[in-house]
C-alpha cells in the first residue's frame, strides 16, 4: 500500500514521483506563473491509483503517468461543455 501526500504549489515534490510527472508538475506552475494566477495557497495532492500516481491540484489539474512512463495532464478547462 502506498500513501499520498500534499504540498504546496512551488514546494518540493515527492522524491518517490517518476522524474516525468516531476517535470509535468512544474510544467503547470510555470503556467500558473506566466499567466499570473495566484495560486500561492494551492496545493497538490498525491494519490496512488492501481499503484500509479495521480497527481491534483486544487483548480482541478490533474497529472497521470501514462503509457511508457509519459506523464499526461488534463486540465479542468479541456473537459467536453454539456449542453
Amino acid at each position: 500500500m502506498q500513501l499520498g501526500t500534499r504540498w504546496n504549489v512551488g514546494g518540493q515534490p515527492p522524491e518517490r514521483l517518476p522524474e516525468a510527472v516531476v517535470v509535468a508538475v512544474r510544467g503547470v506552475e510555470e503556467e500558473l506563473a506566466a499567466e499570473a494566477v495566484d495560486a500561492s495557497t494551492w496545493r497538490w495532492t498525491l494519490t496512488f491509483l492501481e499503484g500509479k500516481p495521480v497527481v491534483e491540484l486544487d483548480d482541478g489539474t490533474s497529472i497521470r503517468l501514462g503509457p511508457e512512463g509519459t506523464a499526461q495532464v488534463t486540465n479542468p478547462d479541456d473537459a467536453a461543455e454539456e449542453d
